[in-house]
């Protein structure tokens, strides 16, 4: 984390240091005291633009191109926004504060910081008291700061403005928001805030009973990325409504609830359509349309009603209305409401929804351990549909339910029957591979080695193939006594798959044989290493966008960061570094690990120097590293191995709590929290405890030490039991024996389970591999 250098430096930190404690326990609150109802109401507009600016990202405008501004311009601008950074920069904590827990103690301090100083650095204080007021929906008192803001003449001008024009509106000042949004993109021409402004002027000018003037402000954007955004035309259909253009604003909505089905937008254009009679444009193609917008979207009671709707629907053939009952039936599977005499009623036909329809009886048959029936039913599906992808959806699901049952003979028919049946569907990799697999285990080399030959060369990119790749080098160890080729084959897995777990271990079996000559092997020179990413760790001097995303995390407007930075017409990967360099700046190591893993998703394929160390510290972080040292050598860990867990179990996030109930950086249960509490001595121990990063550490490096001790030190046992059971480790400890660690990796049947373990100990190499190249570059961590 960047460092505070000024004489006040101290005092800032400790202020820091004094409230983010209540900040745990302020956000520990609203957890446990959340439901499962989200909250109703009407919610503002700077509210609901908020979320969208975070997870919306925004490409240049048309404007955007015509408007950029010569290098010496931009240089300049850029400076004065790295002056107003530095003049700002001890407000940062605060504002952090500020943006997080909004509490009286935080809103005191950054405004007692903007009383105190003048120019950039009061105009970035202002700026993030308005923004605050403003998620608090306290918009005078957002109007005032704001346009304190605009007094000091900061350089985040277009934040005052725009923030200020939503607090005006929603306080019912829509003269002043007019003043404010009118001209907006003429002063500021490179704004982020360009593509909202249309749709936000148009609903201040109708709040103002001017809309032709609305009309005006939205065919101004016309073109641009504006007129693609919900928001856009939504406005658009509400002001052709306005000027009693029915017709054309029936138009706009139908487009807007077509075109973004899943936006809150789309919502109340369906609700207008309906308010205006107007449901019968849609044609029953669009109501299919967005039904299965839905159901894709995981929204399946929405997508299972407008099912009934059209099912229900006057002049469909029997074929179509039949394919609706049975989508309809598919979401209520999804929501596990599905009975087997409503699949039973469902129409039997000799089509597709027939066969969709012995599908969902199959799912049914699965969940209640119906063998025989499920064997009935396939068998069915075989006979009648041989062609069908509803078929091979079922071969798939059934290995999968014979699999974890352990009876793998009848997974391997499974399997093998959905991989020649249906060799290009989208399991057939998968499939093919268990099939080798479950082949090994039972002891059927011969098939095993035929099927591992057969992966490697029909499917050479699929994830599951390295895994042949290694497994098929062991039987040429163990089997065939010729480690030439098994030498092939691990040299092929360490060139394209350099930080893999099975690297790791192909690395070890080439050292066991004494690293022999690789035959040649001329059908693996398709398995090579995803291209090395061209990186750079600077970062331009004429940025503008760059430097105010700095600035943005002095003031806490830490939802605009990226789309600031991906505003920048040349934002590239270097543009990524940094990025992740300012969430990191101000703690928030998580955003900056997601956002290095959104840059480079192939870094697990290239080699440590092929990639700047920069980019490496961001991906894998070493926050709270004395705290893991401590804790690690209390409990005879290697550091490594707790640093590698915690970014896997929650991405160094200290305020992670899981849909399972699991908190803060190593992901404990309460139950688990509490235990090891009492054993630490810890008088009075609460749940909301586990958010306290140095805690959380301290009582999950000793769980991990004790599941370590209770399988024998196996750091793979140990692994799979934290993220799965004890108990269940035990039971797949039972199913082997196994010839090897690696196998019993390998059998792990929970894929997710599999995937952590393999994970964990791969981060361990790569965060020594990193170490250890900074120290050959004469570097250490910065977060250390």
């Amino acid at each position: 984390m960047s460092g505070l250098s000024s004489p006040r430096a101290g005092v800032v930190r400790g202020f820091c240091q004094g409230v983010v404690y209540l900040g745990l326990l302020l956000f520990a609150a609203a957890v446990l005291a959340q439901s499962d109802s989200s909250s109703s109401g009407s919610s503002s507009t700077a509210h609901s633009h908020a979320a969208q600016h975070a997870t919306k990202e925004k490409s240049s405008t048309k404007s955007k191109t015509a408007h950029r501004s010569s290098r010496a311009s931009r240089v300049a601008r850029t400076h004065r926004i790295r002056q107003a950074f530095v003049a700002s920069k001890e407000l940062e904590p605060m504002a952090q504060q500020l943006a997080t827990m909004r509490t009286p103690e935080a809103y005191a301090a950054v405004s007692a910081y903007a009383r105190s100083h003048t120019g950039d650095a009061a105009a970035a204080a202002y700026l993030a008291l308005g923004h605050a007021y403003l998620l608090d929906r306290r918009y005078a008192d957002a109007q005032s700061a704001l346009t304190r803001a605009r007094r000091a003449d900061g350089e985040l001008a277009d934040y005052t403005d725009f923030l200020d024009a939503e607090a005006s509106h929603e306080a019912g000042d829509d003269a002043g928001a007019e003043n404010l949004l009118h001209g907006f993109t003429a002063r500021y021409p490179d704004s982020i805030f360009d593509a909202q402004t249309p749709e936000l002027e148009a609903t201040v000018l109708m709040a103002l009973n001017r809309p032709d003037a609305a009309r005006q402000a939205l065919a101004a954007a016309a073109g641009t990325d504006a007129a693609d955004r919900p928001g856009f035309l939504l406005a658009q259909g509400q002001v052709e409504l306005a000027l009693g253009q029915q017709q054309a604003a029936e138009s706009e909505f139908k487009q807007l609830l077509l075109g973004h089905p899943l936006s809150a937008d789309a919502q109340i254009a369906r609700a207008k359509l309906t308010d205006l009679g107007a449901e019968s444009l849609l044609s029953t193609e669009d109501l299919r349309t967005l039904a299965e917008a839905y159901y894709h979207a995981g929204r399946y009671g929405a997508a299972a009603e407008q099912f009934r709707v059209l099912e229900r629907a006057p002049e469909l053939s029997a074929e179509t209305r039949s394919g609706f009952a049975v989508s309809e039936a598919a979401c209520q599977l999804k929501l596990k409401k599905l009975t087997v005499a409503e699949a039973s009623a469902l129409p039997d036909t000799p089509d597709e929804n027939g066969a969709h329809r012995l599908d969902l009886l199959m799912e049914l048959a699965r969940d209640r351990d119906d063998s025989d029936g499920l064997r009935q039913i396939v068998g069915e599906m075989e006979s009648r549909f041989p062609r069908s992808p509803w078929l091979a959806d079922a071969l798939f699901s059934a290995g999968n339910m014979y699999l974890l049952k352990r009876d793998f003979p009848a997974a391997i028919d499974y399997y093998s029957q959905l991989a020649s049946r249906f060799p290009a569907d989208k399991n057939a990799a998968a499939a093919h591979w268990r099939s080798g697999w479950l082949s090994y285990r039972l002891g059927d080399y011969d098939a095993a080695e035929r099927i591992f030959d057969e992966q490697i060369r029909l499917y050479p990119g699929a994830t599951e193939t390295v895994s042949a790749l290694y497994w098929r080098g062991r039987l040429y160890e163990t089997r065939d006594h010729k480690p030439a080729l098994a030498a092939a084959d691990y040299r092929a897995i360490v060139r394209a798959y350099q930080h893999f777990f099975y690297a790791q271990l192909a690395r070890r079996r080439l050292a066991a044989l004494g690293n022999p000559q690789a035959a040649p092997a001329p059908e693996l020179d398709r398995i090579q290493p995803a291209p090395e990413p061209h990186l750079v760790d600077t970062n331009p001097d004429d940025s503008p966008h760059l430097a105010k995303a700095r600035l943005l995390a002095n003031a806490g407007l830490n939802e605009y960061i990226a789309l600031e930075i991906k505003d920048d017409p040349d934002f590239s990967s270097m543009t990524a570094v940094a990025e992740g360099q300012i969430y990191a700046s101000y703690g928030e190591t998580f955003r900056a690990v997601r956002a290095m893993k959104r840059a480079i998703p192939n870094a697990a394929s290239v080699s440590i120097q092929s990639i700047p160390l920069a980019y490496w510290r961001i991906l894998f972080p070493e926050p709270w590293w004395n705290a893991i040292q401590t804790e690690s050598a209390r409990n005879n860990l290697d550091p490594y191995l707790v640093a590698s867990l915690i970014r896997q179990e929650s991405e160094f996030d200290p305020r992670a709590v899981s849909y399972a109930n699991a908190w803060g950086l190593m992901q404990l249960l309460p139950t688990v929290g509490r235990a090891m509490a009492r054993q630490e001595g810890i008088a009075r121990f609460q749940t909301f405890q586990l958010l306290d990063p140095e805690m959380n550490i301290r009582l999950g490096t000793r769980y991990l030490r004790q599941m370590l001790d209770r399988f024998g030190g196996v750091q793979e046992y140990a692994l799979a039991a934290y993220n799965a059971g004890d108990s269940r480790v035990a039971e797949w400890q039972a199913a082997g024996p196994y010839s090897g660690i690696d196998e019993f990796v390998e059998s792990i049947p929970f894929t997710q389970t599999r995937e952590y373990v393999e994970a964990i100990l791969r981060n361990v190499e790569t965060y020594r591999a990193i170490d250890d190249y900074a120290r050959d570059q004469g570097q250490t961590s910065a977060s250390r």
